[in-house]
């Protein structure tokens, strides 16, 4: 079954779930942050089909998350490297691992995000660079941006207003 294309909406999670919205994607790009950057690598790591796997890195690339670049000429060997976009990615992932280990893991977490000065696990959070305040709730608010269509703008509008009764 083929699935409705997110690419055309204005909202920014549509289109970058247009990209990397399923799970073997986000599991590639994980691994390209480890550094894993070969076909066999993949495979090997992620115990994903060949076709699979050659399907999801063509659509990386073509999304441009990943760059293919020839290792080899005879026999022909790629390996895929993290773009500057693919590398704007590790925080999305970040906050994924951390939400799978504070949600879905009750026997406590199985990989920790750990500073390497002290040894310390990480407790990560969303913070305003401008102010350094963290992101919440009752602080911030989703807006619609300067070139938002009608459709985006009543969208916006409507789910602040489901918000706002919520809190009531």
């Amino acid at each position: 079954m083929n699935r409705k294309s997110l690419e055309g909406m204005q909202c920014p999670v549509a289109r970058s779930l247009e990209r990397v919205g399923d799970g073997w994607s986000m599991l590639i790009l994980r691994d390209a942050f480890y550094g894993i950057r070969r076909f066999d690598d993949f495979v090997q790591s992620l115990g994903i089909a060949p076709n699979i796997l050659s399907h999801r890195l063509t659509k990386l690339v073509a999304a441009g998350l990943l760059e293919r670049r020839a290792y080899s000429t005879r026999p022909a060997r790629h390996e895929y490297v993290l773009t500057d976009q693919g590398r704007d990615f590790r925080p999305v992932l970040l906050a994924l691992m951390a939400w799978g280990n504070r949600h879905f893991a009750p026997e406590g977490p199985s990989i920790v995000l750990t500073d390497t000065l002290t040894s310390e696990p990480v407790e990560l959070a969303l913070v305003d660079l401008r102010t350094g305040e963290p992101i919440t709730r009752g602080r911030h608010t989703i807006t619609a941006g300067a070139v938002a269509n009608e459709r985006t703008r009543a969208n916006v509008e409507f789910r602040n207003a489901r918000l706002a009764a919520d809190r009531h």
